[in-house]
């Protein structure tokens, strides 16, 4: 009743505004005008596969959010952005810590891309650390599972999240100068903030600039405000390529800068991160014939933050330098096969740690060599098959707890197959399966004391072995009419799964573990043991109501992730299951949209966790765009948590201790050209 009492509410707040944009608009839109299926149906993505497919030509379901649902969204990480995906979750420990969750996977199991080369960050050493990428500067974020996450490294096991924001620019632009800025305030927080970004094209050269800002302080919570939550944060780029020859041919770099200080909630420390990142994209056209073309990406980033007292002194500095450069060959069609990729792929990091929790994590020195192939075929009409490959050899070095430095290699080898059948001309069914070997990460090697942001005291295992996981996935796309359905069911089966294990004791810095609830930090050992995670995920939407530019829809969406260990204990800090739904409308003029999400209780958490208890999740909005002549000029008002439930995020180190957002209004300002 609540649920429907809520959705009610909200919508009878929002109708008088549709009705009236209704009225400027003729009832229904021209029988030849396309319909938001077939622009659909248009959309490419670029991460699912090398030969850039359609967003309903992948076996397993690709989600992609625009530059206009990031800016809706707010906040400054990429898992607030991704937050009404399905499958999508954040790990939610800081406003500048909160890294995207896939299936109730993350850190070392989820890479995080900028335009296809690394982040370079060491949001993976612990959940405090934040990723470097702002999403105020990207233009919009893919999410791929399946085959094609292979090219991407053994690291992609949950998946892979890509933040594209044209900083190298790829292709030529269709006018000299094009350009955006927006800018909001919300009420939460107190937050200001604002982006810019400029394209320009100067014959066969395209240059790119962009910035942003975004200051906030401590949110308000249904209980109060949430101490040390505050986030403030700046940074820029400036890139440019030069095209030449015939087809997409092109050599570009992008020189970029990323500054932020954020909180730690219910601590007292905050973190002061910089890096500074260059990154470059080629590509060549190789002419007629089986070789197409040879595109060459590559990056370096120097990555450094601080953990300070409130003071600005200076407890521990954690450095990263890593390098990350990758090449691939797109072939054309040859015998049975469509198209097909060879790649190499070459990463380098070095970790260090000075300070006060530098015993957390002594330096260590990861280097992956990797190769692999992806093609795609259609053996019949309506049938298209994905295949992929990858073997890596990886070396990690490091000094773990017995203070005996160890040197180990992995070479693990993975593959997937996937396909996608047409069934007649409204639905389309896939079904994926890959075996991903994962070798160990240095944390889960070299761990060996306290770290004050998670509260935990960790020791990893020089002699874990490389993790396995076996997963299949089905799909099913339905797209009749007025109505769409995407949806997945999965499950993976994992052998010598490695997870951080809470033994129930506690440990004091200088006294070391006992048996005492007393001590500050809690007792976290990196173990293995086979693990099954499965799950089913989907949204589907009805068109109620056409007009010129869009319509009125229903929409609904839910996610369901079950994780248990080999022994029957449950994987910790798996986030809940979810359902929700609304109505959204779009039109030349005005769009608006409500959504209510139901998060259930997460009581089936890790030994020694705590379960948290269910909420409601309220939002709507109105983006109005005033002028006909002028439709790049949009005013937005955005609502969240508009019944101001508690909510606390059951994937978090620290949830018994912070709440997330209560109820808060933005006002959004766009302008572009």
């Amino acid at each position: 009743m609540r649920f429907l009492f809520l959705s009610g509410a909200a919508l009878a707040a929002l109708l008088p505004a549709m009705a009236h944009a209704q009225q400027g608009a003729p009832d229904a839109a021209p029988a030849d005008q396309p319909d938001a299926d077939a622009a659909d149906a248009k959309v490419i993505v670029v991460t699912a596969s090398p030969f850039r497919h359609g967003l309903d030509d992948t076996p397993a379901i690709v989600a992609k959010v625009d530059s206009d649902q990031i800016r809706r969204a707010g906040g400054a990480s990429i898992a607030s952005a991704l937050a009404d995906t399905p499958g999508i979750a954040g790990s939610g420990f800081a406003a500048g810590a909160n890294r995207p969750i896939i299936r109730g996977m993350d850190s070392t199991r989820v890479r995080i891309l900028e335009n296809g080369t690394s982040s370079s960050d060491v949001a993976d050493i612990g959940p405090d650390h934040g990723v470097p990428i702002d999403p105020l500067a990207a233009r919009s974020i893919e999410v791929v599972r399946g085959a094609a996450t292979l090219r991407y490294g053994s690291q992609a096991i949950g998946g892979v999240v890509n933040v594209l924001n044209n900083r190298v620019p790829e292709a030529l632009g269709d006018k000299p100068v094009t350009g955006e800025a927006s800018g909001s305030y919300d009420t939460v927080s107190d937050a200001w903030q604002g982006a810019a970004l400029a394209d320009v094209t100067l014959g066969r050269v395209a240059l790119h600039a962009d910035g942003f800002v975004r200051d906030t302080g401590d949110y308000d919570t249904p209980l109060g405000t949430q101490t040390n939550s505050f986030f403030r944060g700046r940074g820029a780029s400036l890139g440019g390529s030069w095209f030449f020859g015939e087809g997409d041919s092109h050599i570009g770099a992008a020189i970029q800068r990323y500054d932020a200080r954020y909180g730690i909630p219910a601590d007292d420390p905050y973190i002061d991160m910089r890096q500074t990142k260059v990154t470059t994209k080629s590509s060549f056209a190789l002419g007629p014939g089986v070789l197409k073309a040879f595109t060459l990406d590559g990056s370096y980033a120097n990555y450094a933050h601080d953990e300070k007292n409130p003071d600005g002194s200076i407890n521990t500095t954690f450095r990263n330098k890593e390098y990350d450069a990758h090449g691939e060959l797109l072939l054309d069609q040859f015998g049975g096969i469509k198209n097909g990729a060879l790649g190499v792929e070459y990463q380098h990091r070095d970790f260090s740690a000075l300070g006060e929790d530098s015993g957390y994590l002594f330096p260590a020195t990861s280097e992956n060599v990797g190769g692999y192939f992806f093609a795609d075929t259609h053996l019949m009409p309506g049938f298209h098959l994905e295949v992929s490959g990858r073997v890596e050899h990886v070396t990690v070095q490091g000094t773990p707890a017995d203070d005996v430095f160890a040197r180990r290699s992995f070479t693990p080898v993975s593959g997937a197959v996937g396909a996608l059948v047409d069934v007649g001309r409204a639905v389309k069914l896939g079904l994926t399966f890959a075996s991903t070997g994962r070798a160990p990460a240095i944390t889960e090697m070299f761990a060996r004391g306290g770290h004050d942001g998670p509260g935990t005291f960790e020791t990893g295992d020089p002699d874990l072995g490389i993790e396995r996981a076996n997963a299949l996935e089905g799909t099913l796309r339905v797209r009749s009419g007025g109505f769409r359905f995407d949806g997945s069911v999965y499950s993976s089966w994992f052998r010598n799964y490695i997870y951080g294990d809470l033994t129930g004791r506690t440990c004091d810095e200088d006294e070391g573990c006992s048996d005492s609830p007393d001590g500050e930090l809690r007792e976290l050992l990196y173990r293995q043991q086979r693990a099954h995670f499965r799950g089913v995920e989907g949204q589907a939407s009805l068109l109620l109501l056409k007009v010129r530019g869009g319509g009125l829809r229903a929409k609904l969406l839910g996610d369901y992730t079950r994780a248990t260990l080999g022994d029957g204990n449950n994987v910790p800090r798996i986030p809940p299951w979810r359902i929700g739904g609304g109505l959204d409308y779009e039109s030349d003029r005005l769009d608006a949209g409500v959504t209510l999400t139901y998060a259930g209780t997460q009581d089936r958490a890790g030994l020694f966790d705590t379960p948290t208890p269910s909420y409601v999740n309220l939002n709507a909005q109105v983006s109005w765009r005033p002028f006909r002549a002028n439709p790049g000029v949009e005013l937005a008002l955005v609502g969240q948590n508009l019944t101001d439930d508690v909510q606390r995020d059951a994937a978090s180190f620290n949830k018994d201790d912070v709440v997330k957002p209560g109820r808060n209004v933005r006002f959004v300002v766009k302008a572009s050209f």
